[in-house]
């Protein structure tokens, strides 16, 4: 891999700058939307209402990333776009997809002034991190750590100070949010795990109609077949339990 001279922070703080964001880490790229903004500090036509800023959910990733490969289509850009690992928000991936942004950037802004927040038209950018919501909570009681609280001790015997009351609902507030977003982002996976069931059942059920109607006619498709030894494979180390099997090939006999 080529050498780079921006650290992570050195990214991010050209990153912040570029599109007036609050980006803590490389990771939250993954949402593709920093990345399409990017581009349209460059072309200044990128579709950005399309464009989900704040996106939380894997599936919204991938409709950004979407918008970012038409874009390169027809600008002619001749960069592979490894969606499927920059949407699983590793560092790795996104720092090395984010410093050949930057590149890319440096050698393709026409030095024009840019407004990213008009551009987006006020879109809030709170993009997830992988750092749990109540960490500030915890770092209200812990010393050193940039925000906690100062104060003397609670006197042995002593009534507790308002102090000890307001961290304890600061944390509860904060495992109610964390809870709320989990919550969200389970419904999106069920949402997301539905959509694509639902298409692998209608080409199963398609594939298995024409495999049928051809073995009517004492033929068979090589191409169906491989289809079909797809759908039906299961992950390394995983067999179905025969007995499991046993009562599918009944129920289907009635």
């Amino acid at each position: 891999m080529t050498a780079m001279s921006e650290s992570r922070s050195e990214l991010l703080a050209w990153l912040n700058e570029l599109l007036q964001i609050n980006y803590i880490k490389v990771e939250q790229c993954g949402t593709g939307a920093a990345y399409c903004q990017i581009l349209d500090s460059i072309y200044l036509d990128i579709p950005m209402t399309r464009v989900k800023m704040n996106a939380k959910h894997e599936y919204e990733f991938i409709a950004n990333f979407k918008v970012m490969q038409n874009v390169f289509k027809s600008k002619r850009v001749e960069k592979p776009i490894p969606i499927e690992k920059l949407v699983k928000c590793k560092m790795q991936d996104n720092l090395e997809f984010l410093q050949w942004m930057k590149r890319f950037w440096d050698t393709n802004y026409p030095g024009h002034p840019y407004d990213p927040v008009a551009r987006r038209r006020g879109q809030a950018t709170d993009a997830p991190t992988t750092l749990a919501p109540v960490a500030s909570s915890r770092a209200a009681n812990t010393p050193g750590v940039p925000g906690s609280r100062s104060g003397g001790k609670t006197p042995i015997g002593g009534h507790r100070t308002g102090s000890a009351s307001a961290v304890n609902h600061e944390q509860v507030l904060g495992l109610q949010a964390q809870l709320k977003e989990m919550s969200a982002h389970l419904e999106g996976l069920e949402k997301e795990r539905d959509f694509y069931f639902a298409k692998l059942r209608d080409i199963e059920i398609l594939v298995q109609q024409q495999c049928e109607d051809l073995a009517k006619e004492g033929r068979e498709d090589i191409t169906l077949g491989e289809i079909q030894k797809i759908l039906y494979s299961t992950e390394d180390g995983f067999e179905v339990p025969e007995s499991g099997a046993a009562a599918a090939e009944e129920e289907e006999t009635f």
